[in-house]
């Protein structure tokens, strides 16, 4: 594997550097403590405008054709300004993906563009229920075919993005007698569609200019033509087409931690004590080197994670591996950034907070730490077996 980036590639990166530089950094603050949300709507249609919501999307459906390297990069970038733009864009990226995977012909013509070109402001996928967590094999919400329709029943919760979604990725037990995680069906389902209802947004931590909603259905009715794929095949579409949303997720934590660091490190070059530079100390210094360490071996993972779902070979061990040490390892350094700024850490003066609670659900979102672990493990049992 070669590790220079290609001339788009660097394109790529660096336009998503400058953007988030010139227009996210400076409203991130802002957008955090409930500041207008036209301007984050606003950022969205321009990233949309630039290339940003179709990354890894085929040219004939509005998408840049970049790949999975360019994705990743730019989640990257973009979350070392604004966490909550960074997820939405990766979301939006993955449904456009899952939808080119697994849609007809009709479906990805007339959703995928409007995604991409930020007629739809954002997608959203409605997987995560109260007893479907990391186990979303478990759900019980149900899809039942009547006549040309589909009725859909149940709830969701957790739904990025759902106030602004002009489509839903739904997913609905449609053979309720068949095995655990056998009967799964996957939808897509219009807003505004009778029977979708946007339910209360989440109070969070962090990340909260980035909406989460819970999705009700109530005889939600879809025509025969909104399931997406095989009948019964959904499942393993979720376990499969959606990890590579891990990628993005670390990605987004690689962001935030080198966000982090970099604004402690210049801090420590600057902060007086004991009558030298706190730089100077070797406490200071091996947080510093362990950290940039830490993130140095997270972005390898992502790239060769990126790499190998770009090249159409196996990654979901990859996938996992990157996204579980990214997103801890952005956990680790986001506290001790923190830890280098004192009280001033503490305070809104400083964005190191922000960064702190924005990279908190990295380590849980898109398959929690454990579930990663789970499959590192399992992957690796059975290359002994």
């Amino acid at each position: 594997m070669n590790l220079d980036l290609t001339e788009e590639q660097r394109l790529i990166q660096e336009t998503a550097r400058e953007f988030a530089t010139a227009e996210l950094a400076p409203v991130a603050g802002q957008l955090d403590r409930g500041g207008d949300r036209e301007i984050f709507y606003t950022n969205l249609r321009t990233l949309a405008e630039l290339g940003f919501m179709g990354l890894n999307v085929r040219d004939q459906y509005g998408g840049a054709e970049a790949g999975v390297v360019a994705f990743s990069l730019a989640i990257t970038e973009l979350a070392r300004a604004c966490a909550s733009t960074a997820v939405t864009v990766s979301v939006n990226n993955m449904v456009c993906e899952v939808i080119q995977a697994l849609g007809s012909e009709e479906q990805k013509q007339a959703y995928i563009p409007k995604i991409c070109s930020g007629e739809f402001l954002t997608g959203a996928f409605a997987l995560t229920e109260a007893g479907a967590g990391s186990d979303p094999a478990g759900m019980v919400s149900t899809a039942v075919r009547d006549g040309d329709h589909w009725v859909i029943n149940g709830s969701k919760l957790f739904i990025s993005s759902a106030a602004t979604a002009g489509v839903f990725v739904v997913w609905a037990v449609t053979e309720p007698k068949a095995p655990k995680g056998k009967g799964i069906s996957v939808f897509l389902v219009d807003a505004g569609s009778d029977g979708l209802i946007i339910g209360k947004a989440e109070e969070k931590m962090g990340q909260h200019a980035s909406t989460t909603n819970e999705v009700l259905f109530h005889n939600c009715r879809v025509p025969d033509h909104a399931l997406m794929g095989t009948v019964n095949d959904g499942f393993r579409t979720a376990v499969t087409e959606l990890s590579g949303g891990r990628i993005g997720i670390g990605s987004l934590g690689l962001g935030l931690g080198l966000a982090a660091m970099d604004l402690a490190t210049r801090y420590t070059l600057e902060r007086m004590q004991f009558g030298k530079k706190i730089s100077e100390f070797q406490a200071i210094q091996w947080k510093i080197a362990d950290r940039y360490t830490e993130l140095e071996a997270a972005r390898l993972l992502l790239m060769q994670a990126a790499f190998l779902k770009e090249q159409g070979r196996p990654f979901a061990k990859q996938t996992s591996m990157a996204k579980v040490f990214a997103t801890e390892a952005a956990n680790r350094a986001c506290y001790d950034a923190l830890q280098m700024l004192g009280g001033y850490g503490y305070t809104t003066d400083y964005p190191i907070e922000r960064y702190a609670r924005d990279a908190r659900i990295t380590t849980i979102y898109e398959g929690t730490s454990e579930i990663q672990r789970l499959i590192i493990a399992r992957s690796i049992l059975n290359e002994f077996s």
